[in-house]
């Protein structure tokens, strides 16, 4: 299996930047849980390191590195580190 080469953070800011997004970076502890969240504005996301499962509008995905996941304005979403080592991802909301 061919793991993926860490993205360049300024070349994923640009991109995002280009389509409308701005970007930043978050870092989660193992094992946390947000839940039930609602934004006024379209969000996407990239995880860098880690585990992270992301449950959208009530579908559950387990994006690969640097896989991208697009979360619609006004769907409720949860994210969750499941793995041991703690996670690092880019987030990004519609300006």
């Amino acid at each position: 299996m061919t793991v993926p080469s860490m993205p360049n953070q300024d070349e994923v800011r640009a991109d995002w930047n280009r389509r409308g997004f701005i970007c930043d970076l978050w870092t989660d502890p193992p094992g946390q849980v947000w839940s039930d969240f609602v934004h006024a504005t379209d969000e996407i996301v990239m995880v860098l390191e880690g585990e992270v499962e992301f449950e959208v509008a009530g579908q559950i995905s387990t994006p690969a590195i640097v896989e991208e996941v697009f979360i619609p304005a006004g769907e409720k979403h949860s994210a969750r580190t499941s793995n041991s080592g703690g996670s690092k991802w880019l987030y990004g909301y519609r300006r």
